[in-house]
């Protein structure tokens, strides 16, 4: 192999793996000398890569930790698996790697080969993830277009739904991605409404980067988590009080941590007091999640609204 660059691409993506490779080794897999493995390894080290030699007989060389992170160098089946893993975790946020998760699924799809992606789409498509019901379930696809207009700072166009079912079209200059936990958030530069907005993203459809380039804006509270924080303490706060036919340790186990913990009451039973800023819609399903007889005694919206979902519920059964 007499192409320099491709042979020392070839010899990291050996040293990768995690074993120590005998010079000899080394020089019959790439088809050169041992004198051109010691200059190559050489090269990589001034590239900043930490290859470790070992003297003897039975010596060799071998990657190590650095301060840095080097390029992985992944073959098909490595790509396929790391792609699908994140996929598979992006739909559901995971505290605390949650925008890291997006961002590195943005960087593999983009360099992923069709044939690759194909696979990819494949085998998601034919696996069902477990979860537990605490969010809405969003295409990984939309997550890696946001993330990827709000990287290369490039306009987003979009369809949205807003939480009273009008629909518009958006065209905005994306900031960055945010999870709670429970669901996914934009947070963004609205064009047409002249100011920022935050977007639930499991309400965002067809999401376009456009190719136009934008300078960031600077936002006026410092950071997309504290502009999020704001929007979110602007929604008007619940006071949710329930009471459940069950056992508390039963209750907490299929509620959110956010709601707290109930305190049992005579009985058998527990009561529930929290307090909420999430829509009335969502907090009854969630109630109902829970899977045993309970009763709602507050607030009046919240009681209304199970209500009116019971009837529906019952004419639904016929």
């Amino acid at each position: 192999m007499t192409d320099t660059p491709a042979r020392l691409l070839n010899l990291l993506s050996l040293l990768q793996t995690p074993r120590e490779w005998p010079g000899s080794e080394l020089a019959e897999r790439l088809a050169v000398s041992p004198r051109t493995i010691r200059r190559d390894i050489d090269r990589l080290r001034d590239l900043g890569y930490p290859v470790e030699a070992t003297m003897g007989a039975v010596g060799g060389y071998r990657l190590v930790a650095g301060a840095a992170m080097p390029p992985l160098l992944l073959d098909d089946e490595e790509a396929v698996a790391i792609a699908v893993g994140l996929r598979a975790g992006a739909g559901h946020a995971i505290e605390g790697i949650e925008e890291a998760s997006v961002r590195a699924l943005a960087k593999l799809e983009q360099v992923l080969p069709s044939r690759l992606r194909h696979r990819v789409t494949t085998l998601q498509a034919a696996t069902v993830p477990l979860t537990r019901g605490d969010g809405a379930t969003i295409d990984p696809q939309t997550l890696t277009v946001i993330a990827g207009a709000a990287s290369g700072r490039e306009r987003l166009r979009f369809g949205y739904r807003a939480g009273d079912g009008t629909e518009t079209k958006r065209l905005v200059e994306p900031y960055r991605l945010v999870s709670t936990g429970r669901r996914w958030y934009l947070v963004a530069y609205d064009g047409g409404r002249e100011d920022w907005r935050t977007f639930r993203v499991d309400r965002i459809s067809e999401p376009f980067a456009t190719g136009a380039r934008f300078e960031p804006r600077e936002l006026p509270t410092g950071s997309a988590e504290a502009l999020l924080g704001a929007t979110m303490s602007r929604q008007p706060e619940l006071e949710v009080d329930v009471s459940f036919d069950a056992p508390a340790e039963f209750v907490v186990a299929r509620l959110p941590e956010s709601f707290g913990s109930p305190v049992p009451t005579p009985g058998g039973g527990c009561r529930l007091r929290t307090r909420s800023v999430d829509s009335v819609e969502w907090l009854a399903l969630r109630l109902a999640l829970v899977d045993c007889e309970f009763r709602v005694r507050g607030p009046g919206v919240l009681v209304e609204y199970v209500t009116d979902l019971g009837r529906r519920l019952v004419r639904a059964s016929g």
